[in-house]
């Protein structure tokens, strides 16, 4: 557990070397999302991955869990674990706070990684739909349904069952507000400000991010933008992909050294 932004924040930290990976999961997810790709490259490098306020063993009486803020939670994470050279590895609304620390030009930062990112531009979604997202977060059932738009690959008993037990224990105001105000944010007129390699991973059956629309709206704000395509792959490659998903990172980080 760390305390930082007056919250205490339960983090994930294996391996040593340098640069570190800063995963950070999507909305619904919790620092061990990361697992089974965290195994994969922690003996390569030191992996971190916090739950995010409102998300898993972190702090839950946050009432705001506005973007920006969450992106000083994680910088502030780092400077506490004391990281001088990392990864940003930020998936779907982690992707998003990804852009926004990245767009900071923080020190220490050497790379983003995105995989399959909410884009910097205001969903399209339309309020019934959000509605009915944030509606899906509430029951089993309802995290089952979401299960079948947000994966193409069929996932584990074991691993459902830890998608519906993360997706219902984050708090209240964590779920509302990635469909309330997340989503909706705009933050295209900073991301040009990022300045280190930038790597998009996205799956080819992706219903949530697609990839012609993160190639349009992230390659031309982001300089150098590459993309990585995971064939036969949906929204959460972490989970159903994760041996695939560990080799593209590995590419990335490649181009990055």
């Amino acid at each position: 557990m760390i305390h930082v932004q007056g919250l205490d924040f339960h983090v994930r930290d294996v391996g040593g070397n340098r640069p570190a990976l800063v995963f950070l999961h999507y909305w619904g997810g919790t620092g061990r999302t990361w697992d089974l790709v965290i195994r994969e490259v922690a003996g390569r490098h030191r992996c971190v991955a916090p739950d995010l306020r409102g998300w898993g063993e972190s702090d839950k009486k946050a009432d705001s869990h506005d973007l920006h803020t969450q992106a000083d939670d994680v910088a502030a994470i780092i400077a506490s674990l004391g990281l001088s050279q990392y990864i940003l590895v930020g998936q779907s609304m982690g992707g998003k706070i990804a852009q926004i620390l990245g767009a900071r030009r923080p020190y220490g930062l050497k790379g983003l990684v995105l995989v399959a990112p909410a884009p910097p531009v205001p969903s399209a979604a339309p309020t019934v739909q959000r509605e009915a997202m944030l509606a899906s977060y509430q029951s089993p059932a309802g995290v089952e349904f979401a299960l079948s738009i947000l994966t193409s690959r069929q996932l584990s008993p074991e691993l459902r069952r830890q998608v519906i037990d993360d997706t219902l224990s984050g708090s209240p105001a964590a779920k509302a507000a990635w469909t309330q105000a997340g989503m909706t944010l705009d933050i295209s007129d900073i991301v040009g400000n990022i300045n280190v390699p930038t790597t998009v991973i996205v799956g080819d059956a992706d219903k949530v991010e697609t990839e012609p629309l993160l190639r349009r709206e992230l390659a031309p704000r982001i300089s150098g933008t590459e993309f990585i395509v995971l064939p036969g792959v949906g929204h959460l490659s972490p989970l159903e992909a994760p041996s695939e998903l560990a080799a593209a990172i590995t590419t990335a980080i490649s181009k990055i050294r």
